[in-house]
């Protein structure tokens, strides 16, 4: 939001022409009658509409604060901690509840129709709209078509952007109520035009798939987008668990996955007590914090949570809000103090620091690696450390030292 008024502080200061120019060059906004007319054929084999054309380019200008923004995106430096407290507390679970006793009919139906539970669903919607509270104001469109004007990521933009006329041509929703985020996702569950095409369904049977008014289309929308990726009814994400002590790293590192029964072979256990249900399912472990901070075994369905976000901490925020949806607590085992995330200068630094110190792992290039793994377990059991691989802030500060 900060970088959005920004740009608009520097549209007031400077005036709307330099500002367009400063912003994007002259030579962009110069061609965009060209730009729209050139268009054109592309769309029309696609489908689209003459009348949905016009009608979605009507007072078209290109949007200063789109392209301001691709140039403003910080790089990601939370911990796994920050993004997750950020976006799991007691409100959104509050909200979570109060959203699942709201749409109990519509979440059971979802649930019957693609088996996917109904917290799942409303966790994905909390993490990417606060529950429809924020869908993004930009018209679609116009910000794509900003995107694809200006050389950002043409091809795929370009694409998503075609895509949105054929959705007003299908009449799905008009070109001025498609809004959305900067970069085209949409509606309650910030579905990109591409994925809309694929995945989105006319839930309430009203003759339209509109995941920007209608919850009903949106829930239902994104559990048969899950399901299509083999999502696996009546199973969880995954566990959090409890490590033995003088666990085997280096033996869980070279597994990757293995069934569940394996991981209690190695003295992994739930936090629960309870026995895992399923024995033979394939799981991998995580331990986003190393291992002194909460560590899980990952399920399949994690997984197809990652095809919405490939992040291994959208996905850990989705499960969690999922599991306090229905009743579950924080994770047993606390956070580690005073860790912090590593820029990609500070994760060269690291191997640096471990080149110097006698281990091999190779031009450093702040991407972390098996090699870097390897050299910062051994490190970390030269010194006295649980060689767990991990690398963060608190080990960064132990190579300084």
């Amino acid at each position: 939001m900060s970088q959005t008024f920004r740009a608009f502080s520097r549209l007031r200061q400077l005036g709307a022409a330099a500002a367009l120019t400063l912003l994007f060059g002259a030579p962009a906004f110069a061609s965009t009658a060209d730009f729209v007319r050139g268009l054109w054929p592309e769309a029309e084999r696609a489908g689209v509409s003459r009348q949905a054309f016009d009608a979605a380019f009507a007072g078209y200008n290109p949007i200063p604060q789109v392209m301001e923004l691709t140039r403003s995106q910080p790089e990601f430096t939370q911990t796994v901690q920050q993004y997750i407290d950020r976006r799991v507390n007691a409100t959104q679970t509050g909200k979570g509840r109060s959203m699942r006793s709201e749409w109990a009919q519509t979440l059971a139906g979802v649930q019957q129709r693609y088996g996917v539970q109904p917290e799942i669903v409303l966790a994905i919607w909390g993490m990417e709209t606060n529950f429809g509270g924020y869908m993004g104001g930009n018209n679609t469109i116009h910000a794509l078509a900003t995107l694809t004007q200006n050389g950002y990521r043409e091809s795929f933009f370009r694409n998503e952007l075609v895509t949105a006329l054929r959705i007003v041509t299908d009449g799905h929703i008009t070109p001025t109520a498609m809004t959305g985020s900067w970069a085209g996702a949409m509606g309650h569950t910030q579905f990109m035009p591409s994925s809309f095409m694929r995945y989105a369904v006319d839930y309430n049977g009203d003759g339209k798939k509109d995941i920007w008014n209608s919850v009903p289309d949106a829930l239902g929308s994104t559990a048969n987008y899950l399901k299509s990726f083999n999502w696996r009814p009546g199973e969880t994400w995954g566990y959090e668990v409890r490590l033995p002590q003088n666990f085997d790293f280096n033996t869980a590192r070279t597994m990757e996955r293995a069934p569940l029964s394996q991981w209690q072979r190695m003295g992994i256990s739930r936090v629960a007590g309870r026995d895992f249900p399923r024995p033979s399912d394939v799981a991998r472990l995580y331990m986003p914090a190393g291992a002194n901070g909460p560590a899980f075994l990952l399920l399949p369905n994690f997984d197809v949570i990652k095809r919405y976000n490939n992040s291994d901490s959208y996905a850990l925020a989705v499960g969690h809000l999922a599991d306090r949806i229905i009743g579950g607590g924080d994770f047993v085992t606390p956070w580690p103090a005073g860790d912090y995330s590593l820029t990609r200068a500070q994760r060269t630094e690291v191997q640096t620091l471990l080149n110097r110190a006698g281990y091999d792992v190779g031009t450093p290039d702040g991407v972390v690696g098996p090699k870097t793994r390897a050299a910062v377990m051994a490190y970390q059991q030269r010194v006295g450390l649980a060689a767990d691989g991990h690398v963060s802030g608190a080990l960064l500060d132990r190579l300084k030292r």
